[in-house]
């Protein structure tokens, strides 16, 4: 049995009490110590390289399709699927919510599963475990000798003042956080997940986002990992101003790579952060993993990938900014690029990366700029002309949450193929049919709901 200091004993003793397995346990606490001693898991710009160039998937050569549709035989995928959508006002799994054609993410990701006939796993949270699973209940063919999922764990929220457990009477659950996607690896072990793909003859495993529909199995992209035996490899597109907050790709001085998240950044140089043309790639959170490799390097660490920590302030209740001051200890699954030797990078295209994070990419998705394959895929519509990629800016007084939504575009969508920018201030209601071309700004100010009639075609700017 693993002998815990005793500033830890108090976490252990909390973990033990809420179930959690011990191979999580002894984990959380190689991060702990990593805390107590002064770690902030901050990477410094001086410390690292920028990435000036990597391989392009959309110059990969054509035999590769034929490689990877061999390994489908032997490939699994595995979708995060922990949140619930409560910034957009949900009250269960994101992935729950129709997004196209009637269908809702989790039903566009099966039928996607099915259509390649490969197993699926979803990465759930206990929050999102009970209403996905009997959702997946439509899909039988999806039941099969592998678990349809496995749960995320939890740890324990840290007081800043004396690095000592968090207690708040209000809401016992708000002691604790989601320890970050890079928890993946754990889970994958303590669930007997991983051990399961193995013996079911899986070597490899394509994992990203639920709420990222641009991120399916693409045999090209899969022959060249397994044509290589990479042990991991991440998919990573080009920066653009909006992009310049969120992680990026980097390597060490030996050329290992590594991915830096913005609270690994310390903050004077924040700056060369966000310099898209000096950190040219991000991370689109779609993985390859070797499992085989996977299972070898937790063997040799006692079960632990040991990712480099991550140390967010918070506190305790975070609609409370007067409450407790915490530290969450989080990881992310991409880190494990730095952890396994000879791993890689492959630039893929923007198309790859359609993450659906609020009501304006929820609109996007939904109007006729996207479009559904019949293998379940979403892509951009080839009749788009329109070099500049779509911009919505919705009103988040009105448009944040799906009901606001949804009762503001009771049509549907607008037609959206030729803009380039909707910006919408304040409350109106679309009738159908409407169309927006260019860049169209609607303000109103009016203090009433504006309608916007039937078969209307904006261009400019509107002011009511």
């Amino acid at each position: 049995m693993t002998v815990f200091t005793p500033q830890f004993q108090p976490f252990a003793t909390q973990m033990h009490a809420a179930a959690l397995p011990q191979i999580f346990i002894e984990t959380f606490a190689h991060y702990y110590e990593q805390l107590a001693q002064g770690q902030t898991g901050m990477m410094a710009e001086a410390d690292i390289k920028p990435v000036l160039s990597l391989p392009d998937a959309e110059s990969l050569p054509a035999q590769l399709g034929e490689i990877g549709q061999a390994a489908l035989a032997q490939t699994a995928v595995i979708k995060l699927n922990g949140g619930l959508g409560t910034g957009m006002g949900l009250e269960q799994a994101k992935s729950l919510l129709p997004v196209r054609d009637g269908l809702t993410f989790l039903d566009i990701i099966a039928r996607q599963a099915l259509h390649i006939g490969v197993p699926l796993l979803l990465m759930n949270s206990f929050v999102t475990d009970v209403d996905a699973l009997a959702h997946l209940k439509a899909y039988p063919d999806l039941w099969g000798q592998l678990p349809l999922s496995f749960v995320q764990h939890k740890a324990p929220k840290i007081r800043q003042d004396n690095l000592s457990p968090v207690s708040w009477e209000a809401d016992p659950e708000l002691a604790w956080c989601p320890p970050g996607h890079g928890d993946i690896y754990t889970a994958l072990v303590t669930s007997g997940a991983l051990s399961a793909l193995l013996a079911a003859g899986c070597k490899y495993a394509f994992v990203a986002n639920a709420d990222n529909l641009g991120a399916a199995v693409d045999v090209t992209i899969l022959g060249y990992f397994a044509d290589n035996q990479f042990p991991f490899m991440m998919e990573v597109a080009d920066r653009t101003e909006m992009d310049k907050k969120g992680g990026h790709l980097a390597q060490l001085p030996n050329g290992q790579l590594v991915l830096r998240e913005s609270a690994q950044c310390p903050a004077e140089d924040m700056a060369q952060f966000q310099d898209v043309t000096r950190h040219r790639y991000f991370n689109t959170n779609n993985l390859w993993l070797n499992l085989p490799a996977l299972a070898d390097m937790l063997a040799v660490n006692g079960q632990k990938l040991l990712l480099p920590l991550i140390r967010n302030a918070k506190t305790v209740d975070p609609r409370d900014a007067s409450s407790t001051p915490v530290f969450q200890l989080e990881t992310a699954m991409g880190s494990a690029i730095a952890v396994f030797k000879g791993a890689q990078a492959l630039r893929v295209p923007r198309t790859r990366f359609a993450p659906v994070k609020n009501s304006d990419d929820l609109l996007a998705v939904r109007s006729d700029v996207y479009k559904l394959t019949p293998d379940y895929r979403i892509v951009l519509n080839e009749a788009r002309t329109e070099q500049r990629p779509l911009l919505v800016e919705l009103d988040p007084r009105h448009y944040k949450f799906v009901s606001q939504l949804d009762a503001r575009f009771p049509a549907g969508a607008p037609s959206l193929l030729h803009c380039t920018h909707l910006n919408v201030v304040g409350d109106f209601q679309f009738g159908r049919g409407v169309v927006a071309q260019g860049d169209v700004r609607l303000i109103n100010e009016s203090g009433q709901q504006i309608v916007i009639p039937d078969g209307a075609v904006l261009t400019g700017t509107y002011r009511y």
